[in-house]
C-alpha cells in the first residue's frame, strides 16, 4: 500500500507541474489526468491487494491521494474541506473504486476460465463469491473469449450501399437465393429482433431480456437462422441475410474475434 501511495503522489506532483497557473488547464483535463493516469496506476493488479484496502489507516493513506487530485482539480486552496471538494467533483472514494476494479477483473477471469477454485472464500480469492452473492447476473458470463481466429470462413460478407438498393426494383445481384431480413433494437423494456422472410412469406420477433445489446442481438439472430436453413436442408444453393448492423457485419469479416457468438 505504501508503495501503490508513494508511486501516485510523485505522480500528482510530476502532473502539478502541467496544472499550475503557467498552464491554466481546463478543470476537465486535470480530471481526465486523475483519471487515466493517476488513479489506474493505484488500481493496476487491485485484485490482489484489495484486502488492504478495508483497513482504516489505508482508507485513510488513499484519502489523501484523492484529496491531491480534488484541490487540483477544482483549484481550491489546501485549507478547503475534502469533502466539500468531493461533493463538487463527484468522486468516487477511492477504496470503492479498487473494490470495483478488482470485481470486473475477477468476473472477467472467472468468464474466461482463468480463475481458479482452491481457496474461493479466503483472501483475495473471495472477491467473486462476494460479487456472485450480491446478484445472481453476476454468474452469466461475458461475451468474450481468447482472441480466436477464422481464416477460412464458410460464409461471404458483403457491404451494399444505399444506392445499390435505391437504383433497383428488384435486390442487388449479391443478395440471392433465399434472403432474410432482420433487424434489432434495445429499449428500457429489453433488447429484441425482428425478422422478415420474403422468399418463405415469414415474419416474427423474439426477445432477449433486458441484459443483451443490440450487436448480440443481431449475431445471434443471424446465428439462428444458420442453424433454421442447414435444418430445413432446402433446395436453394444460396441464402442471404440482410442487416443493418455494420458492427455485427464487420465483426463477422474480421479474421480475429474475441466474441464466441461470433466464433
Amino acid at each position: 500500500m505504501d508503495v501503490k501511495v508513494g508511486k501516485a503522489q510523485n505522480l500528482l506532483w510530476a502532473c502539478r507541474r502541467a496544472y499550475g497557473v503557467a498552464w491554466c488547464l481546463r478543470l476537465r483535463v486535470v480530471h481526465w489526468l486523475y483519471v487515466s493516469i493517476i488513479r489506474l496506476s493505484v488500481t493496476f493488479a487491485s485484485l490482489i491487494w484489495w484486502p488492504g484496502c478495508e483497513m482504516f489507516s489505508a482508507k485513510k493513506k488513499l484519502s489523501i491521494i484523492q484529496r491531491l487530485a480534488c484541490l487540483g482539480i477544482r483549484g481550491s486552496k489546501r485549507t478547503t474541506p475534502t469533502n466539500v471538494v468531493k461533493a463538487l467533483i463527484c468522486l468516487p472514494l477511492l477504496e470503492l473504486v479498487v473494490h470495483s476494479e478488482a470485481r470486473s477483473a475477477a468476473h472477467r477471469l472467472w468468464s474466461l476460465g482463468c480463475w481458479s477454485y482452491l481457496h474461493p472464500t479466503r483472501g483475495h480469492s473471495s472477491v467473486l463469491m462476494r460479487l456472485q452473492q450480491s446478484d445472481p447476473i453476476f454468474y452469466m458470463v461475458v461475451n468474450v473469449i481468447r482472441p480466436a481466429f477464422n481464416l477460412e470462413p464458410k460464409y461471404r460478407v458483403t457491404t451494399l450501399t444505399r444506392e445499390d438498393w435505391t437504383k433497383r426494383t428488384d435486390a442487388p445481384p449479391a443478395v440471392k437465393g433465399l434472403v432474410w431480413f432482420i433487424c434489432g433494437s434495445k429499449t428500457r423494456k429489453g433488447t429484441g429482433v425482428g425478422v422478415y422472410g420474403r422468399a418463405v412469406g415469414r415474419s416474427f420477433s423474439f426477445t432477449l431480456g433486458r441484459y443483451a445489446t443490440v450487436f448480440q442481438a443481431e449475431i445471434y439472430c443471424i446465428l439462428t437462422f444458420v442453424y433454421e436453413i442447414q435444418f430445413q436442408n432446402r433446395s436453394e444453393k444460396h441464402a442471404s441475410i440482410c442487416s443493418d448492423s455494420q458492427a455485427a457485419l464487420y465483426a463477422l469479416q474480421a479474421v480475429r474475434t474475441t466474441s464466441p457468438l461470433v466464433q
